[in-house]
């Protein structure tokens, strides 16, 4: 799997520390990701085609999705490692997805951020991140071949 899905950082934590810190200067902080998170959850429920494509069913499910979201966030804007998880998996499970989806979701990321950032650098910030993350993640999943899964017989 590409490198931009590993959301481990191979930084040492002097270097983490101080990336962490950097965000927190722009205004990016945990209580900044779950709120952008819940207006981007939003955003993506009222939409009419990709509400359909992500809807999870019970409140629990999608609290528990919000919550996975922001521990991504935190992951990848704070350098924390609060995030396990396989974006490729996940969203390869999501029903009806079409490569085009991924601009919608774009342009929706992108008015969240406009509406909701405490800065303009940390709306460049996180978009940068993010279309880096989205053009990728949309790579994996429409150009690259599904890996066959294996299995061992027990003898």
């Amino acid at each position: 799997m590409s490198g931009v899905f590993t959301v481990e950082q191979e930084y040492s934590p002097r270097t983490r520390a101080q990336l962490r810190q950097a965000a927190e200067v722009l205004g990016i902080d945990e209580e900044y990701l779950r709120r952008m998170t819940k207006f981007f959850v939003a955003r993506i429920r009222a939409d009419k085609r990709l509400g359909r494509i992500g809807a999870t069913g019970t409140a629990d499910d999608e609290d528990r999705q919000v919550e996975r979201m922001v521990a991504f966030w935190s992951s990848i804007a704070l350098h924390r490692d609060v995030y396990s998880g396989d974006l490729v998996t996940a969203h390869r499970n999501l029903s009806g997805l079409q490569r085009q989806d991924f601009d919608q979701w774009l342009e929706l990321f992108q008015a969240t951020l406009e509406e909701t950032a405490p800065t303009v650098d940390a709306a460049n910030y996180l978009l940068s991140r993010t279309e880096i993350i989205a053009r990728e993640l949309e790579r994996m999943l429409f150009e690259c071949p599904r890996e066959p899964k294996t299995h061992t017989d027990a003898k």
